[in-house]
């Protein structure tokens, strides 16, 4: 979990950056308080919670783009940034008043293990939102199917609550949606084709759920950079998620589902330095591609129903018993010698 979460904060960098870019050469020194109105959202965003000590800081008679876990724009003096994390003192549910943040670009609840309760409607109205993330609470109900409506968001966190049903296909209307994380929740049924195909990178985390069925046929054409299907109860052929043609492909973990395809005929990316396919219905022999796969740094194929003999040399002979052990008959380093 923690090159996840790294991608997200490298992915949050980003969008932080670029707006940074678009800005005005200077800030525009009148702007010592944040707007009137945002002002008031953010003081109503405290009494729901109950006026916990975490907005001590936020006080009527201090500039609120002081106040703590706040970000204004420098030369409008809007509210666009929203950080509230790490206080298991925090209770409640996430106050329907953040509607009132009109030009809200970030907005990060993590590891609040005390807020619960629905992810509410209030925060469709956030048309400027270019990242969301709730993670590490105790937030339940659906992914919201509203959540379509956010036209500029690029990043959503919603990994480690306690989400349940399916996966929004309204996510699909998201132009730019290129980051994704929906894992260690409790979504069921089948994963429908949510993800762009221009986007030129693509990180999608779905793992420990209960989703169900084949991957998306479109998932083929898009170009993953990150890819974490693992621990659900996926099955078919997923060997579309591979070929020459995957310039960004760095890291895929498909374990312990019930996928069915021969690797045989899997042509893996050369920039490849994570795949981890085991616990699966695998058929088919190693490739003996995999041997020259320079930049590959954990290769896993283990508890699957391959044969034949492992390439020699090369990165194969940098894994141990462990990546290739309970198959059907693979033989060769490290695995005990081909019978003749």
């Amino acid at each position: 979990m923690r090159m996840s979460h790294a991608l997200l904060v490298v992915l949050l960098l980003c969008s932080l950056l670029a707006g940074a870019a678009n800005a005005e050469p200077s800030p525009d020194p009148t702007h010592k308080d944040c707007h009137p109105g945002d002002k008031s959202a953010l003081l109503a965003i405290k009494a729901a919670l109950g006026e916990p000590y975490h907005f001590a800081s936020w006080t009527p008679d201090d500039p609120c783009c002081d106040w703590y876990d706040v970000t204004c724009d420098l030369f409008t003096g809007r509210v666009v940034g929203l950080a509230v994390f790490q206080d298991a003192n925090l209770t409640g549910t996430i106050p329907a008043a953040l509607a009132g943040l009109t030009h809200l670009q970030d907005l990060v609840l993590h590891h609040l293990p005390a807020l619960s309760g629905p992810i509410p409607p209030a925060l469709a109205k956030l048309s400027n939102l270019s990242s969301l993330t709730i993670s590490w609470t105790a937030v339940s109900g659906p992914v919201p199917s509203f959540l379509g409506a956010l036209k500029k968001l690029t990043l959503l966190d919603l990994s480690f609550n306690s989400l349940t049903g399916a996966i929004p296909a309204s996510l699909a209307t998201i132009p730019n949606l290129s980051g994704i994380n929906l894992s260690r929740n409790r979504l069921a049924g089948a994963v429908p084709m949510f993800l762009s195909e221009s986007a030129d990178q693509v990180y999608l985390w779905l793992s420990h759920n209960n989703l169900t069925g084949p991957i998306p046929a479109g998932f083929a054409a898009v170009n993953f950079a990150h890819l974490d299907l693992s621990r659900n109860a996926l099955a078919g052929d997923a060997s579309g998620l591979f070929g020459p043609g995957k310039k960004e492909l760095q890291y895929v973990d498909l374990s312990r589902n019930a996928f069915d395809f021969d690797l045989s005929a899997v042509v893996f990316p050369e920039q490849l330095d994570f795949v981890d396919v085991s616990h699966n219905a695998i058929t088919g022999t190693v490739p003996a591609q995999v041997a020259n796969l320079t930049n590959l740094q954990f290769f896993n194929v283990s508890y699957n129903r391959l044969c034949g003999a492992l390439p020699a040399d090369g990165r194969i002979a940098t894994f141990d018993l462990y990546n290739f052990q309970h198959n059907k008959c693979l033989c060769g380093a490290p695995l005990p010698q081909c019978k003749k």
